[in-house]
């Protein structure tokens, strides 16, 4: 039976006061904190912590916060590697309150490694011109962060966790969002629940398992972006996906990363006969940002050629104390990284792109704030530098608890239904064949080389599939991967992490971040599709 969403919808907001936080990822649980105590309610789809990328990051959190560093120095490379589109307004911002996030995450116990005298440790990352990124145990920053959170909620009593609740919509009156729709029992409920709320922030992590390949969890299947989109939420810069160009090459899905900071250490690109390639590409070699390196792999392996990180010389014997995690995958796979090259290979990690949000968090829709992966807020432009993504999530998610403790009265209790009706709509744990059909599409025609045969293709495919199956979970990832593609497709040049083979040069024209709302999406897939 399909469920009756009018029933649901409250006429309007008096009496509700509920704040709704979406992901029990990095932002989601550091914007509850930070409203405490103002009760909240946190919808997760699987234990918080789990499935959220942020737990698996291993490089750390960029912060200019050593004495030969600056704000103005942490800005001119975020710019450089944003390749032109950076709104740096926004980033500036962003930059000059992450030392304040450090110290919040301090004071949430995480044990950021620090030296003998109790002053920070800092590493260095590509495309970073200084030592900044703030880590844990060398490669435990995202595991040790998402640690110390989840235990500092679990002791905070304004906060409502209720794991195992896959939300699935968003319950929108015109622009404005008043609430979810989620399923229970990790989406494989028949029933799904409505949440009303005053305020909905949308927390749900990135895109990565719409493509074959990639560093992020199951669980990141872009399904917050499409609801945000089906919603009539803006989109930015959708076409930007970022690959990394280290994911270790053993057939896993997800794919094992082998961070950054293993280059910023030393570590060098070779292929089968040994020859150290990015030399050849960039005066930087492996240190170049993520998308010159990530094509230089790209190049590599494609050529029958391979691609392989060396470790055995700038590491070495210390490998499994300074990166236990990387270690550890390698040991697990039958590498010995202090002894061999770790075979590697470009991975679908980070999406630039989505949401439209301002410097608040706010979302073109009255109601729905968002923050961390799920966001566009421009200060990425067309190729995230590194570390810059939890230092982002932070960063806006606070900035979000300010703005709705600023916005709404004082709470009141509210009487949550039991139950908002049924459907059919069974979810599995097991990829469908069309999602299956989908990763492969989008790694083979919006991956590290893109053209418009192919992009075409891959929407008419999309069109398809979206045909084939109109559950919801799946229309909201089948959207995502739409906005992709046609966004891909009307940005006519390369540029940071979308590269182009039919329009390899750099534009001047076409110098701007680029917006649009799923309708916009939709008309241009008709024309294509006829």
């Amino acid at each position: 039976m399909a469920i009756n969403l009018e029933s649901m919808r409250p006429q309007s907001w008096q009496g509700i006061d509920d704040i709704v936080i979406v992901g029990g990822g990095l932002a989601g649980l550091f914007c509850a904190l930070k409203l405490s105590p103002r009760p909240v309610t946190i919808l997760a789809a699987a234990p918080i912590g789990q499935g959220a990328s942020s737990a698996w990051a291993q490089g750390g959190i960029a912060a200019a916060m050593s004495p030969g560093d600056s704000f103005d120095k942490h800005l001119a490379d975020t710019v450089a590697a944003g390749a032109g589109i950076v709104e740096e307004k926004i980033a500036r911002l962003m930059i000059s309150e992450g030392p304040d996030r450090i110290h919040d995450l301090l004071a949430y116990g995480v044990p950021f490694d620090r030296d003998l005298e109790g002053h920070l440790l800092l590493s260095r990352e590509a495309a970073h011109s200084e030592r900044r990124i703030v880590r844990v145990a060398g490669d435990r920053a995202g595991g040790a962060i998402m640690e110390a959170l989840i235990a500092a909620v679990r002791r905070t009593p304004s906060i409502r966790v209720m794991e195992g609740y896959v939300v699935e919509e968003l319950i929108a009156e015109g622009r404005f969002v008043s609430g979810v729709i989620a399923r229970p029992d990790a989406g494989q409920s028949k029933s799904r629940v409505a949440f009303p709320a005053r305020a909905v922030v949308l927390c749900s992590g990135g895109v990565g398992h719409l493509y074959k390949v990639t560093t992020n969890p199951p669980e990141a299947r872009g399904t917050g972006v499409g609801m945000a989109a089906k919603a009539g939420a803006t989109l930015a810069d959708a076409e930007f996906v970022q690959f990394h160009p280290t994911a270790i090459d053993i057939g896993h899905d997800p794919a094992p990363l082998a961070t950054e900071a293993l280059r910023g250490d030393g570590a060098v690109l070779v292929n089968k006969a040994g020859h150290r390639f990015m030399t050849d590409l960039h005066p930087d070699a492996e240190l170049a940002p993520r998308d010159i390196v990530a094509r230089g792999v790209f190049a590599e392996v494609s050529a029958g050629r391979g691609a392989f990180l060396d470790c055995t010389k700038a590491v070495g014997s210390h490998f499994s104390t300074q990166f236990p995690t990387v270690y550890a995958s390698c040991i697990a796979a039958g590498i010995d990284p202090v002894m061999q090259p770790i075979p590697v290979v470009p991975a679908v990690h980070y999406h630039m792109g989505g949401v439209a949000v301002d410097a608040d968090g706010r979302t073109s829709l009255d109601g729905l704030w968002a923050a961390g992966e799920v966001t566009s807020t421009g200060v990425h432009g067309a190729n995230r530098l590194a570390s810059n993504s939890l230092l982002e999530a932070v960063v806006f998610a606070g900035r979000i608890a300010d703005h709705i403790k600023g916005l709404l009265p004082e709470a009141t209790l509210y009487e949550w239904p039991k139950t908002a009706g049924e459907n059919d709509d069974l979810v599995t744990i097991e990829d469908s064949r069309q999602l299956k059909t989908l990763r492969q599409l989008m790694s083979a025609h919006a991956g590290v080389i893109r053209d418009a045969e192919g992009l075409k293709k891959l929407i008419r495919e999309i069109a398809r599939l979206e045909r084939e199956n109109s559950r919801v979970r799946f229309s909201n990832m089948a959207a995502v991967a739409k906005l992709i593609a046609v966004g891909a497709l009307q940005r006519t040049e390369s540029r940071g992490a979308h590269m182009r083979s039919d329009f390899p040069q750099i534009s001047d024209t076409q110098r701007h971040r680029t917006y649009m709302t799923l309708k916009d999406a939709d008309r241009i897939v008709a024309e294509i599709i006829g």
